[in-house]
């Protein structure tokens, strides 16, 4: 087993995630390849700066068309399910995700049981209609974020069984659905569905490639797979033992760590200045985060504010091969700006001119996705 250090492990990790190192503009195309790079994007609501797949894409190909991602489920390039959490995940992954498609919602139980008729209005109004979006369907929710209205629960429901998907968004990042058949490839929706087995060595797979190093912990956190390392234990060691992965020991003495076979283990300090989103893939395991980044990363935004160190929505700072510093915060649209609320080094970092530097470029990329005009510092 060859020993790898920790610095080159961590810049390693860094690389994989493939940051652009410029302001650029991107392409519909450079999002589509870059889903699949990475092989998923996490997706997630909340606004202040910008929307977390937009953030995790802008940092890898620059501002790209805001109908990028929207025209991408449309043409059934890319699909929306359960990877990480709810990601986008490029549509020849569709038959790895195909078994764990049901009508028992992971939060809710099986809604369509309950509501018998509404699930199949709600089918035929779709097949009838084409794409709709649940506000095109009657009826309220009891008020919340997660008191949906009943039409609303089964077309979630309905989606999680890959009995819809997700055809684009429309106005407030609201989901359209419409029937597979009429979105995705008819050769993916033909597709076997691979085994248990075959399926978790391939997600083995994709998860180290996307991520450049990973521990078996990893792999498990990288899909939230069931089980635990037990359960991609034999995987891993069949992928070892077939010369499709390579275990690596790692000069901390920590859990070795899976890479691509010949990874070169002493690669360049990437030249890496980018903000992240509190979600980016390179942050999903905290724990290797903390071993490998030294950056123990905390999401606050579900924290009352008196509990808060560092801000609402922070993202951290990666500059070179570290992460030296975090940045609470805001766009103010009406202002047309990105807000620097607060910026907080970590421990052992000093200021130069050089940090600042990076740190401006950073804001302005930033920026530049968002579609706003200036930074306010």
């Amino acid at each position: 087993m060859r020993t790898i250090s920790l610095a080159a492990l961590r810049r390693i990790v860094i690389g994989a995630q493939g940051y652009a190192s410029r302001s650029r503009a991107g392409t519909r195309h450079e999002v589509e390849e870059t889903i699949r790079a990475l092989s998923c994007v996490q997706l997630d609501s909340i606004t202040t700066v910008e929307r977390s797949h937009r953030i995790a894409l802008g940092s890898r190909v620059g501002a790209y068309p805001r109908d990028s991602v929207s025209r991408l489920l449309g043409e059934g390039r890319v699909f929306e399910y359960w990877a990480h959490e709810a990601c986008l995940i490029s549509v020849e992954e569709w038959p790895l995700f195909r078994s764990w498609m049901t009508r028992h919602h992971p939060w809710r139980g099986d809604v369509t049981a309950e509501h018998p008729d509404l699930t199949l209005e709600v089918l035929a109004a779709i097949r009838e209609r084409g794409p709709l979006a649940s506000r095109d369907f009657d009826g309220k929710g009891g008020g919340g974020m997660w008191n949906w209205k009943p039409a609303k629960i089964v077309l979630e429901a309905l989606w999680n069984a890959g009995e819809l998907v997700i055809a684009g968004r429309v106005s407030g990042f609201q989901r359209l659905y419409d029937l597979p058949e009429r979105v995705l490839p008819p050769e993916v929706l033909a597709a076997p569905v691979p085994d248990k087995e075959a399926r978790d060595r391939q997600l083995t797979l994709r998860g180290v490639r996307a991520r450049g190093a990973l521990t078996e912990a990893g792999v498990v956190e990288h899909w939230r797979l069931a089980g635990g390392t037990a359960r991609i234990r034999p995987h891993v060691d069949a992928l070892v033992a077939d010369g499709q992965l390579e275990r690596l020991a790692v000069d901390d003495g920590g859990a070795a760590v899976l890479v691509e076979p010949e990874t070169d283990l002493e690669p360049p300090r990437p030249p890496t200045a980018v903000l992240l989103s509190p979600f980016d893939n390179l942050l999903w395991d905290r724990a290797f985060a903390g071993r490998v980044l030294g950056f123990e990363h905390v999401i606050e935004v579900y924290k009352p504010q008196p509990q808060r160190r560092f801000g609402y929505y922070v993202l951290p700072f990666l500059w070179r091969d570290r992460i030296v510093g975090r940045a609470d915060l805001k766009s103010e649209r009406k202002e047309d700006a990105l807000v620097v609320k607060a910026f907080h080094l970590e421990p052992g970092v000093r200021r130069s001119a050089a940090l600042d530097d990076a740190l401006d470029r950073a804001l302005d990329r930033l920026r530049r996705v968002i579609g706003l005009e200036r930074v306010i510092r």
